[in-house]
């Protein structure tokens, strides 16, 4: 099939690079002219591994191409995606601006029948309102398609690869088929494509991170009750996820989520509600959770050094909002290393991929960044753990102990044995762990 992809973020790449893989003729379009000439040498914008090799042998193939000529990518392809950002607004309901002006710019350029398709993260109703935008543009016939993203960065490629499932949102049964057919290749293990109408596949990608996003809300305030009466999270952790019905995913307490997905999701979600007179009181907790969730570590830490972080260094490791990714949207370190600077702590922090992005975004205005993560415990009186890298799970503790001034770790993701490093002369404080 001829596809555009509009938008070269972490979905459009993405996906462009998935399809191509799978046989397809591929054009992604993106206004950025720096970001195309990238992809056109082979440069990657994001870190997502597995990402660089499918773009490379598709582009050698030319099954995959890349343009800011948005005549060209309309023009030559049969389904065009929008898989442009949807950042929130101030009230936390998503931006559409981005995903309606690409619709009206496909409207201007179409020549014959298209199928569109919305595969940004977008809410209720956006479905109807693209397809408004376009049918103002033009006089040809179209149809508009809701299909969701489920992808986890980190794990992008195969997630779009090998799906749990695909969600397809059509009242146009023929269209359902094309789609089906698309998607074909990537669910032959049997794993289901659904059908649905374009309102219901909206709302299904905001339902299931949502339930993800409780579900970490959910734990995490257990994690603070362990800390109350001293019970182990990580033993409540075993003995819940043991059962089917919960599982263990999701489960894991820590400093709160973050990334490009739950936290707008869930404000988008709860905008929604309002704007049918509708409160969603659970997921309005879920979020507050999380916001305080955060700054968790912060009385530990403070408790430590007796009030007062004045005068203090504290190391900190890990700096995107997850492993495997260089992404830094609402991550928890951007909240503690504002928290700690502000309390008088100098801040000494590393991170495996993300410290160009921690430089973008101006954090070195309040930490200094460290290529070697051991080289950010030298002279510090604690270290600090945000992000479970791979990196930090196995540390040469004999290391840590004397680069640090004082032998203190706060484990925000509880991925360290507590036991062994107490019985190595360490401090440690976990979440929910004693």
């Amino acid at each position: 099939m001829k596809l555009t992809i509009i938008g070269t973020g972490y979905v459009g790449l993405v996906a462009g690079a998935c399809f191509a893989q799978s046989g397809n003729n591929v054009i992604c379009m993106d206004i950025d002219e720096n970001k195309i000439n990238k992809l056109r040498t082979g440069e990657i914008p994001i870190y997502e591994p597995g990402l660089d090799a499918l773009v490379e042998r598709n582009s050698k193939n030319n099954r995959l191409t890349f343009t800011t000529n948005i005549n060209q990518a309309v023009q030559q392809s049969d389904i065009i995606f929008i898989a442009v950002g949807t950042p929130p607004e101030e009230d936390g309901s998503a931006d559409l601006s981005h995903v309606l002006a690409v619709a009206k710019s496909i409207g201007q350029q179409m020549i014959g029948y298209k199928i569109i398709v919305n595969k940004s993260t977008v809410p209720v109703g956006t479905a109807k309102k693209v397809k408004d935008a376009v049918q103002k543009e033009t006089t040809h016939p179209f149809d508009v398609v809701s299909n969701p993203e489920f992808l986890k960065e980190g794990g992008a490629v195969d997630d779009f690869m090998y799906p749990d499932r695909v969600i397809i949102g059509t009242s146009n049964a023929k269209v359902a088929e094309i789609m089906k057919e698309l998607y074909a290749p990537f669910v032959r293990t049997g794993n289901p494509i659904i059908v649905m109408d374009e309102v219901s596949a909206e709302l299904t990608k905001y339902a299931a991170n949502s339930i993800l996003a409780t579900k970490i809300s959910f734990m995490n305030e257990i994690a603070n009750l362990c800390d109350v009466v001293g019970a182990d999270v990580e033993m409540i952790r075993r003995g819940i996820g043991s059962d089917k019905r919960i599982g263990y995913s999701f489960i894991f307490p820590g400093v709160g989520y973050g990334g490009s997905c739950f936290p707008k999701d869930v404000k988008a979600i709860i905008r929604t509600a309002k704007e049918y007179d509708y409160d969603l009181k659970i997921l309005e907790s879920v979020e507050h959770v999380n916001e305080r969730q955060k700054l968790v570590l912060i009385p530990k830490v403070l408790k430590f050094f007796k009030g007062s972080l004045e005068g203090k260094t504290l190391a900190l490791w890990g700096l995107s909002f997850k492993p495997k990714t260089d992404d830094m949207r609402e991550a928890p370190s951007i909240e503690i290393i504002r928290e700690l600077h502000r309390r008088g702590a100098k801040v000494q922090a590393h991170d495996p991929v993300a410290l160009e992005e921690a430089r973008r975004l101006q954090i070195d205005q309040h930490a200094t960044l460290f290529e070697d993560n051991y080289e950010a415990l030298v002279g510090a009186d604690g270290l600090i753990l945000v992000t479970e890298w791979l990196d930090y799970r196995e540390p040469d503790f004999d290391l840590i102990k004397k680069n640090l001034k004082t032998p203190v770790i706060f484990d925000g993701r509880n991925i360290l044995n507590a036991t062994k490093l107490k019985e190595m002369g360490f401090s440690y404080f976990g979440v929910g762990r004693h």
